[in-house]
């Protein structure tokens, strides 16, 4: 049985959580430009302007959040077994 521990591309759980912290932000941040972008594009298509794109920037901000919830994601996972396998030994 393969060890977890030996495979992680991370030095430590410090280093995990900080990776956790800066993707959390990065994604958030990206989050609220689409939302930005969204609001701006309401108000184009309201005003009479046209608002294509905005909203297809609001798609491509929303699209470039993935990455980084889906790196949190795999982070979470790496950290939550290793505390897992730390519980066990």
């Amino acid at each position: 049985m393969s060890s977890v521990l030996g495979e992680q591309p991370f030095k430590n759980q410090e280093d995990i959580k900080a990776e956790i912290k800066r993707c959390s932000t990065f994604a958030s941040i990206c989050m609220y430009v689409m939302l930005l972008f969204v609001i701006i594009g309401v108000i184009s298509e309201a005003a009479g302007s046209g608002s294509f794109l905005w909203f297809m920037l609001a798609i491509v901000s929303g699209l470039v959040s993935l990455h980084p919830q889906l790196h949190n994601v795999a982070a979470r996972h790496l950290l939550f077994s290793i505390e897992a396998q730390s519980k066990k030994e």
